[in-house]
């Protein structure tokens, strides 16, 4: 049996731009995604802190060390920029992984920056 858990989680990342126009999902920053080790095209479960909307969707990494974060395409429509997300990945588990695992977990301050890492 495996058990799904939070892998890795960015709190309160701030919604840099949104374009309906473009192909893809959820551009981050890839410094940001790195330090969670957030894969590209790796699935999340995004939940705007702003608005209450919560979606699935896919990881583009953005330009490195400019704390980007854009909603793309269909998500373009959940969200504005100046919006606070918390960006979710999960994994799974067996029991014994689970007992000693602990997920990669970043908190954003202002312009994206790193305020507190876990």
């Amino acid at each position: 049996m495996q058990i799904s858990l939070l892998k890795s989680k960015i709190h309160r990342a701030l919604v840099t731009a949104a374009n309906v126009n473009y192909e893809g999902s959820l551009s981050i920053s890839a410094d940001l995604a790195e330090l969670v080790e957030l894969e590209e095209y790796e699935r999340i479960l995004v939940g705007n802190m702003t608005n209450g909307e919560r979606f699935e969707t896919y990881v583009i990494y953005g330009v490195r060390g400019q704390g980007a974060i854009e909603l793309n395409a269909a998500a373009a429509n959940l969200g504005k920029p100046g919006d606070r997300l918390t960006i979710m990945s999960f994994g799974l588990f067996d029991p014994e992984e689970a007992r000693t695992h602990h997920p990669k977990v970043v908190v954003l301050g202002e312009t994206n920056k790193v305020f507190r890492q876990k």
